[in-house]
């Protein structure tokens, strides 16, 4: 990519380039590591949260493909450089294949750059909140097979979709685009248990972003899972969805699961 992105889309923090950031990457620009920083100041374990995360996907998506999910729709991908869904998925599958989306051109950009020559891959500009658009995208229709199960993915991106904007009717046009065996694999912030003072200074630092932040209870959060059946252990904590043994030195504040459509 030789384009330089415009500036209003490098001086104002985005949230999938924090995110890049707090994994210890490099795609991401000066505003953005400021905004993180101020996050890390109010959450100083948010870097290796964002670690936990990250392993839970991994071993969700090792998982997926055991059970025989060759197709994966990773939505609110960022950039796929450690762990990768492709590299993880043909450890088990090498013939599995995945669509990164991300809304951010940024993100977009790079990610094609990263899988340019790699087979059964493609990189697609899409938002969430319109899932018609996502799926109709010629990219996605080339990639994947919607007749066959495809495990949809969906990891620290729903707590940046506003409740106004319905997130859980996107996520059931998904799940309605796609056949019984296919997985719904989620993580989800939330401030439980968290002080208030502590919530709405995090919070503050995201409304000057690409997206506000909008942590989730519990029930909210499991209410993404209708027509789906959820996986042993359940609804839990990132750390607690099947651990391998990898250690593990702090929770995401938030909920993970996978759930496999009915």
């Amino acid at each position: 990519m030789t384009d330089q992105p415009a500036p209003d889309v490098t001086t104002r923090p985005n949230v999938a380039r924090m995110y890049d950031y707090f994994l210890g990457g490099s795609h991401n620009f000066p505003a953005d590591r400021a905004a993180a920083d101020r996050v890390l100041e109010i959450f100083p374990e948010t870097g290796v949260a964002a670690q936990t995360n990250r392993h839970f996907l991994r071993r969700a998506v090792r998982y997926a493909a055991e059970q025989g999910v060759r197709q994966f729709l990773d939505i609110g991908a960022g950039l796929p450089t450690q762990d990768a869904v492709h590299e993880v998925v043909r450890a088990v599958a090498p013939d599995a294949r995945v669509v990164y989306v991300d809304y951010d051109e940024v993100a977009v950009g790079y990610a094609r750059q990263l899988l340019t020559g790699v087979p059964g891959t493609a990189v697609v500009q899409g938002d969430l909140r319109r899932p018609d658009e996502l799926l109709a995208h010629p990219d996605v229709r080339a990639t994947l097979d919607l007749d066959q199960p495809v495990a949809v993915l969906l990891l620290a991106v729903l707590h940046f979709v506003p409740d106004q904007d319905d997130p859980w009717g996107a996520i059931a046009r998904l799940r309605d685009a796609t056949v019984p065996g296919s997985h719904l694999v989620l993580s989800h912030l939330t401030l439980d248990g968290i002080p208030p003072e502590l919530a709405e200074r995090g919070q503050a630092v995201y409304r000057n972003s690409s997206a506000p932040l909008v942590p989730r209870t519990r029930a909210e959060t499991a209410r993404f899972f209708a027509g789906y059946d959820l996986v042993e252990p359940g609804l839990v904590a990132a750390t607690r969805w099947r651990p391998d043994g990898e250690p593990e030195t702090v929770d995401a504040h938030g909920y993970a699961g996978v759930g496999v459509r009915r």
